[in-house]
C-alpha cells in the first residue's frame, strides 16, 4: 500500500516522493506511502467532485447504500485480526486495545450509520398564505476529512460513515504516522461496492496535503480531528478560500472528579484506565484527577501502587498493559511536560522517565507517571500532554471542583463520581464540556454525540448530530393558487 487511492486507481505522488512508516515500538520500517502535495489533492478532489455530480452514490437507491455500508462493516469484522495487527504496528498500542477500542467500534460505526441512510428527511412547514413549504436535507458535497494518529481506524470511520450515509463524496487524509489503516479502509470500501471516486485516500503531511485540502476551492466541507494549532490553520484556510464549512474535534484536559461518597474501587479502576489506556494518547483522557480531600491519600496510594506494577512493552505481547508512544517527537513532548511538573514543584509519585527496559530501548516507551500536589495554574494542569501523565488536584467542595474543572481552555469531556444524585445533576449542569460521565468514564457509543466546548472544538461526531455536518437544508415553496411567493 504505497499509493494513494484516487477514483478507482492506486497512484503514486506526482512528485514521486514518499514517507517512511515506522513501527514506534521497534523502530522497524513498515513501508512507505506517498508524500502528497497540491497536485495529488487536486486529482483526488476532481475524482470526488465527478462522483458526486454523477450521482453514482448520491442518487443511488437508499436500500443499496444501506447494503454497501453494512458490507463495509462486515468486511472490517472479517479482516479484524489483520487490521488490529496493522493498527498495533503503526501506532504502538496493544493488540487488545486495537481490537476493543479501534477496529470493533469502527465496524459498529458503519452498521449504525447504515441505519441512518433513509432517515435524514425534511419537514412540511405550516406557513402563512396559500403555500406548501417543505425542507430537504441534501448532501453538502465534497468533504475533506483529516484524522490523527491515535485511533487511526476508528476516527477515520467516525467521519467516513456518516458522510457516506448523507450521500457525500470524500477525500480522506490520514496522519502521516498511521496511514496504512486508512489505505486499507479504502480497499475495503471498493470491495464493498462503493463507486469509484466516492472515497479517496491521500497520504501526506499536514502543511502540504492538509493545507491544500483546507484551501481547495472545490471542497465544500472540512471535518478535522487533531490539535488546536492545526485547527486554527484550517479555519484560516477555509476563510481565505471558499468559506467552506469546518467542524473540529480538538484537544482536552479533562477533569475526573471524585467525591468522598464515591465507590472508590470503581473510581480507581476507571481513573487508571482513563489516563493509561492507549498510552494516554487520547483526546478524552482523564488527565486531571480531582480528589476530595477526605479520599485523596487513600485513592492516590492505591492508584500509584497499581501504576508502578503496570507492564509496559511489546504491544503484541498479550501480557502488555501499555505500549509505545507514537514517535520521538511525542516522547520528547511528554518528557518535557514531566520536567515542567518537577520544576513547578509538583510531587512525582511514580514514573517520570523513559522506559528503556530490555527491548523497550528500541521504542518510545514512557513509564506511567503520577503527579500530586498539582496546583490548577501549573503547566501540567493546563496543557494537553497526550501521554500517560496524571495530574492529581485536591478540592474541598462542589464549587471548588467546578472552578478547577472549568479552569482551562478546553471542554471536551468530564466525569463525576458520587452517590448523591442531586449533586451529580448539579455538577453535570455546570461543567463546561461536551460529555459528562456520572460514575463511569470514557462511555462511547456510535449513537451518542461526541465533541467539545470552548477550544475543544465545535460540531459533533457520532449519533444523529453528526449528520448535520454533512447535510444542508433547502426550503422549497409552492404557490397553491398559481401565484408567486410574496416577499
Amino acid at each position: 500500500m504505497d499509493k494513494n487511492l484516487i477514483g478507482d486507481k492506486w497512484l503514486p505522488a506526482v512528485s514521486g516522493k514518499t514517507i517512511d512508516v515506522m513501527n514506534p515500538a521497534t523502530g522497524e520500517k513498515l513501508g512507505a506511502v506517498p508524500d502528497s502535495e497540491r497536485a495529488d489533492i487536486d486529482a483526488a478532489v476532481r475524482a470526488a467532485r465527478a462522483s458526486f455530480e454523477s450521482g453514482a452514490w448520491r442518487k443511488a437507491d437508499q436500500s443499496h447504500k444501506e447494503q454497501v455500508m453494512w458490507r463495509i462493516a462486515e468486511l472490517i469484522s472479517k479482516y479484524e485480526d489483520e487490521l488490529c495487527l496493522l493498527v498495533s504496528k503503526e501506532n504502538g498500542k496493544t493488540e487488545r486495545e486495537a481490537h476493543g477500542a479501534d477496529v470493533r467500534p469502527a465496524a459498529d460505526a458503519f452498521r449504525y450509520y447504515a441505519g441512518w441512510v433513509r432517515r435524514p428527511h425534511g419537514q412540511t412547514v405550516p406557513v402563512d398564505g396559500p403555500y406548501l413549504n417543505y425542507t430537504l436535507h441534501e448532501p453538502v458535497g465534497v468533504v475533506g476529512q483529516i484524522v490523527p494518529w491515535n485511533y487511526p481506524m476508528l476516527l477515520a470511520c467516525w467521519k467516513v460513515a456518516p458522510a457516506l450515509a448523507c450521500g457525500c463524496s470524500i477525500v480522506l487524509k490520514p496522519s502521516e504516522l498511521t496511514p496504512l489503516t486508512a489505505l486499507r479502509l479504502g480497499e475495503i470500501c471498493l470491495e464493498a461496492g462503493v463507486p469509484p471516486g466516492v472515497v479517496n485516500i491521500v497520504t501526506g503531511y499536514g502543511p502540504t496535503a492538509g493545507e491544500a485540502l483546507g484551501r481547495h476551492m472545490d471542497v465544500d466541507k472540512i471535518s478535522f480531528t487533531g490539535s488546536v494549532r492545526t485547527a486554527r490553520a484550517l479555519l484560516t484556510a477555509a476563510a481565505e478560500s471558499n468559506l467552506k464549512r469546518v467542524s473540529l474535534e480538538l484537544g482536552g484536559k479533562s477533569p475526573n472528579i471524585v467525591f468522598a461518597d464515591a465507590d472508590l474501587d470503581a473510581a480507581i479502576d476507571s481513573a487508571f484506565s482513563a489516563i493509561f489506556d492507549n498510552k494516554g494518547e487520547v483526546c478524552s483522557a482523564g488527565s486531571r484527577l480531582l480528589l476530595h480531600g477526605k479520599v485523596h491519600d487513600e485513592f492516590v496510594g492505591r492508584l500509584v501502587d497499581r501504576a508502578g506494577k503496570m507492564k509496559v512493552g511489546d504491544p503484541l505481547d498479550p501480557a502488555t498493559e501499555m505500549g509505545s508512544q507514537i514517535s520521538q517527537v511525542q516522547l520528547d513532548r511528554i518528557l518535557g511536560y514531566i520536567r515542567s511538573g518537577i520544576e513547578e514543584k509538583a510531587t512525582l509519585r511514580c514514573g517520570g522517565e523513559r522506559d528503556t527496559t530490555g527491548t523497550n530501548a528500541r521504542g518510545f516507551f514512557v513509564k506511567p507517571t503520577v503527579f500530586t500536589d498539582v496546583r490548577p495554574e501549573m503547566k501540567i494542569a493546563q496543557e494537553e500532554i497526550f501521554g500517560p501523565v496524571l495530574s492529581v488536584l485536591r478540592f474541598a467542595d462542589e464549587q471548588s471542583a467546578i472552578d478547577i474543572a472549568n479552569g482551562t481552555i478546553y471542554g471536551l469531556v468530564s466525569a463525576v463520581w458520587t452517590r448523591d444524585i442531586g449533586r451529580a445533576h448539579w455538577m453535570a449542569e455546570r461543567i463546561k464540556a461536551g460529555s459528562v460521565w456520572i460514575n463511569t468514564y470514557n462511555g462511547f457509543d456510535s449513537a451518542s454525540p461526541f465533541g467539545g466546548y470552548k477550544q475543544s472544538g465545535f460540531g459533533r461526531d457520532l449519533g444523529g448530530y453528526a449528520l448535520e455536518q454533512y447535510t444542508q437544508v433547502k426550503s422549497v415553496w409552492i404557490a397553491l393558487d398559481g401565484g408567486s411567493v410574496a416577499h
